[in-house]
């Protein structure tokens, strides 16, 4: 009887704590099948507390929607992307000069932050193909010094390729090759773009060809200071895609394989990627590019307004009690936005229909414009908004656009006459002077911005029109003579 006593009191107990062992799984399913996803394969808890069933109440750990069996499909694809684009992404090498070599050491925000020996070298980026019958956009400084420039393709045919123009201002550069039938990008909406967008960039770090990282879209319209160009244009879009060395000229691309920009910097102070790069926006690549290929030079509109950003130590320095737009600080006498009717102290909004609201937007959406475009530029003047179109001007004030002599663009130089004073300062008859170095002949040789050629081939060089005379037709070695303006002769060679 004892025996008999003892087991079914057993038997209770178990009984016991298998209805609570049983009750605490059914909870944990019901609280995971809770915890992970819906129908959707989205997570429907994002953080809270159930109760028990004692009335106290459980934590609950948050798992994302990805660990659900279906939930694959809402991760993003880039295969198709990756796969559109690494065909139309090719390496760029080149054989430099380094005698005036750029290192921009010690920046944090440089273009690799690498120091060049003291001798010519190989350096290589990356490109992206353009259009079918060989046109390829790369940064201006990937060719910076470049005596010669070979282009690979993802399927490892190489060309010879020849510069057809570069842009400091923007750091971007137009490469041609003589080849058909090449599979090329198609151009994207920079505008379009939204910050926490999943982006790739495609190109060739340390050598590595046909690389694809993966990441957003950080920031818009950053300026980082990097650009020593006068006119420069800085408006990048920030990443955290991985970008490093050889990456430069490179595919920034949205998931669907449309080109969205260049890719062209990074943030770093030890030359390599440590979490932001930045490229050049699709929209003002496409028309640096169209201009490089029309004109040989970039066909630049200015406003004419000096301008600051509005912050709220200004806005109170100036009374303004609505922090919204860009503050015109002064006007250019007789300039494009003086004579439109805007006044200094008016807040500009708007550039067409996109909406302004920092520095960099404003000049890169000015940036798309040629001289002699009218463009309606809207302000805030005292509460009320305006709108003005405004005729753009070249830099010397008129709306000429100005070609460029393929013999000049070889050259890799901005050529101004010798001006009076100059003249009789250096007991001269004439000459051209040589106001800005791109990359090209002349700096590869030696010459220095200031120089004043003189003579090519011992026959007097008077004006611009007498250099690109003694160009146009010119075969073999060049010899070119002049002086600086502190009255140095010097004498240069090159072959073309």
């Amino acid at each position: 009887m004892k025996n008999k006593l003892k087991f079914i009191f057993t038997s209770f107990i178990v009984a016991i704590a298998a209805g609570i062992f049983g009750a605490y799984i059914f909870s944990e399913i019901n609280l995971n099948k809770l915890a992970l996803s819906d129908q959707s394969g989205n997570a429907i808890i994002q953080a809270s507390q159930v109760a028990g069933n004692n009335g106290s109440t459980l934590p609950v750990t948050v798992m994302p929607a990805a660990y659900g069996v279906d939930n694959y499909s809402n991760l993003p694809d880039f295969t198709r992307a990756a796969e559109m684009t690494v065909h139309s992404v090719v390496h760029v090498k080149t054989i430099q000069s380094n005698q005036y070599a750029n290192t921009m050491f010690g920046n944090p925000f440089d273009f690799w932050g690498r120091q060049r020996p003291a001798q010519p070298q190989e350096a290589s980026g990356s490109g992206v193909i353009i259009s079918s019958d060989g046109y390829i956009v790369t940064n201006n400084h990937v060719l910076a010094n470049a005596e010669s420039i070979t282009v690979t393709l993802n399927d490892n045919r190489t060309f010879e390729a020849k510069i057809i123009g570069t842009d400091p201002s923007t750091d971007l550069a137009l490469l041609k090759i003589n080849e058909s039938d090449l599979p090329f990008l198609s151009y994207g909406n920079s505008d379009n773009v939204n910050v926490g967008e999943w982006v790739l960039a495609v190109g060739n770090p340390f050598n590595l060809t046909s690389t694809v990282t993966a990441g957003i879209v950080s920031a818009k319209a950053r300026n980082i200071g990097i650009l020593p160009d006068q006119y420069k244009i800085e408006s990048f879009i920030q990443t955290d895609a991985a970008v490093n060395p050889g990456n430069s000229g490179g595919a920034l691309v949205n998931t669907r394989g449309e080109l969205i920009g260049i890719n062209s910097a990074i943030a770093s102070n030890t030359g390599s990627y440590t979490g932001y790069s930045f490229a050049i926006p699709v929209n003002l690549v496409r028309k640096v590019t169209d201009d490089l290929a029309e004109y040989g030079n970039v066909q630049r509109g200015f406003i004419g307004v000096s301008i600051r950003d509005l912050d709220s130590k200004l806005a109170d320095e100036k009374g303004i009690k609505e922090a919204k737009g860009i503050y015109v600080a002064g006007l250019t006498p007789g300039g494009a936005a003086e004579d439109a009717g805007i006044k200094e102290g008016d807040l500009i909004t708007k550039v067409g229909q996109i909406p302004i609201s920092s520095s960099p937007q404003l000049q890169e959406q000015i940036g798309r414009y040629r001289p002699g475009d009218k463009v309606n530029i809207s302000v805030l003047r005292n509460g009320s908004e305006k709108t003005f179109p405004v005729v753009l001007r070249n830099k010397d004030g008129d709306t000429q656009l100005i070609k460029s002599d393929p013999a000049l663009t070889m050259l890799g130089g901005t050529f101004e006459n010798v001006s009076g004073d100059e003249k009789s300062k250096l007991g001269l008859s004439g000459g051209v002077k040589v106001s800005k170095l791109n990359n090209g002949k002349l700096r590869n040789s030696g010459i220095k911005e200031g120089f004043i050629i003189t003579s090519i081939d011992k026959k007097p060089i008077r004006s611009k029109e007498d250099l690109e005379n003694a160009l146009k037709t010119k075969q073999g070695g060049v010899l070119i003579e002049g002086l600086y303006p502190n009255g140095l002769r010097a004498y240069y060679g090159f072959g073309i």
